[in-house]
């Protein structure tokens, strides 16, 4: 039970590794569009579009209820993607930083 178990998440491991793979390499918006309107449900798509748009609003320093208006995004989850922001492990930054500097 144990190896399958590792077999398991070593396979799940190398299928984000290649979804990983696969993001990188889109070239354009337009596949970035078209790969992860293909990839997600509508639903997926909009909690993840949800989610940056709630990063750029923290960026900005705009307050929760603020962001909750404008976006219609729960305080919970602005409160996650927060926490994310400041303590999780730097992709939210990474990503605010490259595309402040293009």
């Amino acid at each position: 039970m144990k190896t399958q178990k590792r077999a398991s998440k070593h396979a799940a491991a190398e299928a984000q590794q290649r979804l990983f793979r696969a993001v990188l390499s889109l070239r354009s918006e337009q596949e970035c569009s078209k790969f992860f309107t293909d990839l997600c449900t509508p639903a997926e798509l909009e909690a993840l579009v949800d989610r940056w748009a709630v990063v750029g609003y923290l960026n900005e320093g705009l307050p929760y209820r603020k962001i909750h208006d404008l976006t219609g995004v729960s305080v919970t989850t602005i409160g996650r993607v927060a926490r994310f922001l400041t303590a999780g492990n730097g992709g939210y930054s990474t990503a605010l930083k490259r595309l402040s500097s293009s």
